[in-house]
This record gives C-alpha cells, structure tokens and sequence, in this order.
C-alpha cells in the first residue's frame, strides 16, 4: 500500500547553535514552540525528546506547565494512534491502496483518505484510554479504577468542541461535494476508530459514523463494501483530493507563513 503524507512542512533557515547548553536548549525550546505553532508534529515531537534530554542532563530541572503538559501528552496519543492505524492498515493492503494523511478543506481536517479499488474511506483516529459511550453527537468517555469504579467522565470534542462523528462528517461531506461536482460521485464512506488498546464502546445510540475499536474492523468493511473504482478512476480522485487540499493549506491564516507542501513515502 502507498502511503503519501500531504501534512505541511514549512521550509525555514537553520539556526546557529551558541555553543553554550542555555543558548542551546532555549534555541531548542524557540524551534519546538515554533513547530507546534506550524502544526510540524513530527519535527515538534523529535524537538521535545530533544529538550528533555537536555534538561535530565541539566543539574537544575524546570518543570513545565500542568497544562501545557496535558496537552503534549494527549498529541503525542493522537500521532501514536494514527501511526498505529497507518501501519496495521500497510501491512495488509496491497499496492493498489493509496492512504492519504492529513488532508485538510474548509469544514477541517480529516486523519487518513484511504483510496482504493473498493472505494474511499475516512478515516478519524482516537487513542482514548477509556470506554466510549455515544448518544447521537454527545460523545462521551468514562474511565474506571481496577474496581470497576468510575473515576473520570468527560465529553469528548475537539477545540471547537465538534464530537468525532461531527468532526469527521463535516470534512468529508465538503469532500464528497467537491469530487462530485468535478465528475466523480463518490461516497465518502466514515469510520472512528478507537486505536487504544484499552478502548471500549459503552452504550452506543444514534452515532452518526461507524464506530469500530480495531484497523481489523475496518478492513472487514473494506472487504463488504460494494463500491468499484478502476485504477483511471483512483488516479483522477486522488489528484482532486490533493488539489483540494493544497488549496485550502495555501490559503491564508493569520500568524501563519505561506506553505510548501512535502508529499513523502511511508
């Protein structure tokens, strides 16, 4: 299966290193502050271990923020549940399966675009430690102690407060609009996948989306799906959907830098 990444990479000049292990790690800290910002997860996660390294070297420790700490972990779950799917998906697809990771329009941004003979498939990925319940567009996540006792329960959205099924439909019906109005009718077909190893799905009402807790599920759908794409077809819906995305990354963001886009085998 090819796997083609169509997140951003924003080109920049490398920094000189002062010499000094302060100058250095606060040039560390200025490059990973500025790859969060830029939405370069893999270089702001390669830039985190780099900081933390030097600073269990360091005699004095500055912990960081109880917030900004949460917030690091639950990226660092997400990337480590796409990776996940990413993999168990290429090894057992062939090479007429194409994954797209990242794409982005106006409605958000959507994990994987799986692309294939059997049709094309959305993709959200949520690395939740916790057992899931769902009432239409209320998502939920309860986690319980050893004892069975519930200790945690929160909604689960994102920043504009979008449950995964709203998350992922909204992207992928402005998708599904677009590659139809340029000839290619294609149903989007949608699925959450709960990557965590501990994920479970409670009382599950109205979803919305297909809710599955394993990659094996989605290709047991894969497998049952219907749809017929020939490979002229696959080709020309591909090139749509990076047109697409490329346009909507180059549009322009306030405190954001015009981007290059880096396409790169996985």
């Amino acid at each position: 299966m090819d796997a083609i990444d169509i997140r951003l990479e924003i080109p920049r000049k490398p920094t000189r290193t002062t010499g000094r292990p302060q100058g250095r790690r606060r040039e560390r800290n200025s490059e990973r502050d500025r790859a969060r910002q830029n939405r370069r997860w893999w270089t702001w996660l390669r830039l985190i271990f780099a900081v933390w390294t030097e600073q269990r070297r360091a005699p004095r420790q500055q912990l960081p923020s109880a917030g900004d700490t949460d917030t690091e972990e639950k990226i660092r779950a997400g990337i480590a549940g796409e990776q996940l799917v990413a993999t168990e998906l290429g090894r057992t697809l062939g090479d007429d399966w194409t994954l797209l990771r990242g794409y982005r329009n106006r409605r958000g941004e959507i994990d994987h675009l799986l692309l294939g003979p059997k049709g094309l498939f959305a993709i959200e990925v949520k690395n939740i430690n916790a057992t899931v319940s769902i009432d239409g567009d209320r998502w939920q996540a309860d986690k319980y102690d050893n004892y069975g006792n519930l200790v945690e329960q929160r909604p689960i959205a994102d920043r504009k407060g979008r449950p995964p099924s709203l998350q992922l439909n909204e992207p992928a019906d402005d998708l599904e609009r677009f590659l139809r109005e340029r000839g290619q009718p294609v149903p989007v077909q949608r699925v959450v996948i709960l990557a965590h190893r501990r994920s479970e799905l409670g009382a599950v009402r109205n979803p919305g989306v297909l809710v599955v807790t394993s990659t094996a599920d989605v290709l047991a759908l894969i497998s049952s799906s219907a749809d017929r794409l020939g490979r002229d077809q696959r080709t020309s819906i591909q090139r749509l959907i990076r047109h697409d995305h490329e346009f909507h990354d180059r549009r322009p963001r306030p405190g954001r830098q015009r981007p290059g886009i880096r396409c790169a085998a996985w």
